[in-house]
């Protein structure tokens, strides 16, 4: 009898047994334990960046700063903390330093002091705009007035795969999420379910080079471990994002020896951070390796809020027909329905999660609760991959 294997789902271990001669492989791709604290780690990297000297050695006391955050970030306030306390140590005065986070997102606390200002940007509010340049495609562009206005931007982001610019983080985090209103809706639908290339997606493109517009912003970029953890930290001027999408790459990037009939993806860490984007990630990432008609187990322990796509899904009989609907509509998590659509239109889909049943089965999946249920759809025959941390992953058939 083979040993099982556990899948930690939220903070909890599920116990599965895949026999040996039904398992499928993965290739590519390492999972080692951390070797610091999330605090370490970031000052090693402002210390030592990619490519270039201390952070410190880049600002003046006059300089007014903006730290462009992502609070989805694991360990978000320890690594905000330590890049603040790094600029202080520069001589950068706390009372010019402006916390920036995207819209509908709250500011995390910072540890033992609080920078003089916060903002959460509003792209409706001409007011907080301004002008920056004309891309070369012709773009005006609008972005955040803090932002724009500021001596010095620091962007601290993790980094990922998605839908719209192929990798998530540094860029990505500027444009098109610190634009105007219009821009962003522009930008709010179009999404790939590909895995992302040697070349940019064009999206990227265009994001890396309005983030070039802005002069020299410094990267701090975390490549998340598994659960809540913090593996890795680069940091640089702009020419460390591709050392970050590097590194993503090796911790996150796996090749599986060929599809499989049944692909169970869990979602680890604390649930209250999951969202459904997260949940619609860990789907597709089992539906790039699963074979046409086969079964996917999402497990998570979340129930994270949904947006006005996923209320839609819910009024559906079915995925059929869904994509043009949401084309129509153009709500704010078209990219995650349409992730979840890619999962649940040609394949069996089922969900552990802190969703009703009733809600579970209006998204197209069918509600399962413990790892026996999960053991039964491994035991329903073919060939099996299980996937930890799933949303983190990309996964493809070798």
């Amino acid at each position: 009898m083979p040993a099982p294997d556990a899948l930690i789902v939220g903070h909890t271990p599920w116990a599965l047994t895949v026999p040996a001669d039904r398992r499928v492989g993965l290739r590519g791709g390492t999972a080692p334990a951390p070797t610091a604290l999330p605090a370490d780690l970031v000052r090693a990297a402002l210390e030592h960046p990619h490519g270039f000297e201390a952070m410190r050695r880049a600002v003046t006391p006059d300089d007014r700063v903006t730290v462009i955050l992502d609070p989805s970030l694991p360990a978000v306030e320890t690594i905000l903390s330590e890049v603040l306390a790094h600029l202080v140590s520069g001589g950068v005065n706390p009372d010019a330093v402006t916390v920036l986070v995207p819209p509908g997102c709250e500011q995390p606390a910072t540890g033992n002091w609080q920078p003089a200002n916060h903002e959460v940007h509003d792209p409706a509010d001409r007011q907080k705009l301004a002008y920056l340049a004309t891309t070369k495609a012709g773009r005006r562009l609008y972005l955040n007035r803090t932002l724009v206005d500021a001596d010095f931007v620091v962007v601290v982001t993790g980094r990922g795969y998605d839908p719209l610019t192929g990798y998530a983080g540094a860029e990505a985090a500027v444009f098109p999420v610190l634009s105007d209103e219009e821009t962003r809706a522009e930008f709010a639908g179009p999404a790939s379910t590909d895995a992302p290339g040697p070349d940019p997606w064009p999206a990227r493109v265009e994001a890396i080079e309005v983030f070039r517009l802005l002069g020299m912003p410094f990267l701090v970029q975390a490549i998340a471990g598994a659960g809540d953890t913090v593996e890795a930290v680069v940091a640089g001027l702009p020419d460390a994002a591709a050392e970050g999408v590097r590194r993503q790459d090796a911790r996150w990037r796996s090749v599986a020896d060929g599809e499989a009939d049944t692909v169970v993806a869990a979602l680890s860490g604390d649930p209250s951070r999951h969202t459904f984007l997260d949940l619609a990630k860990a789907a597709a990432c089992a539906a790039r390796v699963v074979r046409p008609g086969g079964r996917i187990a999402v497990l998570s322990a979340a129930g994270p809020d949904l947006g006005d796509g996923a209320r839609l899904l819910r009024t559906l009989d079915g995925p059929t027909g869904a994509r043009k609907l949401l084309a129509k509509e153009k709500p704010s998590d078209w990219a995650a329905c349409l992730l979840w659509l890619f999962a649940a239109k040609k394949h069996s889909l089922y969900l552990a999660s802190g969703y009703p049943d009733d809600v579970v089965e209006e998204l197209f999946a069918t509600p399962i609760r413990t790892a026996s249920e999960a053991q039964r759809l491994i035991d329903g025959g073919g060939r099996v991959l299980l996937l930890p941390d799933a949303h983190r992953m990309m996964v493809t058939v070798g």
